[in-house]
């Protein structure tokens, strides 16, 4: 795994976009430690959706918080 540095990744943060463009994961690292990932946005229908901030959400985040629907989600969580 290639780290890029905090200050090479500012100093050349158009090419790093370019190549995450063109599909490559970037790693970015502070004292070569990982702290963060730049990569390619893909998004297809029905597939995640990216919003602020870059956190990514599933399509069914919109579905009504129901006591149903919650339930389903908790007996989900501990189901094997």
């Amino acid at each position: 795994m290639n780290v890029i540095n905090v200050h090479e990744a500012k100093t050349h943060f158009s090419k790093l976009l370019e190549r995450a463009a063109h599909g490559e994961r970037i790693i970015i690292g502070k004292a070569g430690k990982p702290i963060a990932r730049l990569e390619p946005l893909s998004i297809t229908a029905g597939s995640n959706k990216v919003i602020g901030g870059g956190f990514r959400l599933q399509e069914r985040v919109h579905q009504p918080l129901t006591p149903e629907y919650l339930n389903k989600l908790a007996n989900s969580k501990y189901e094997s």
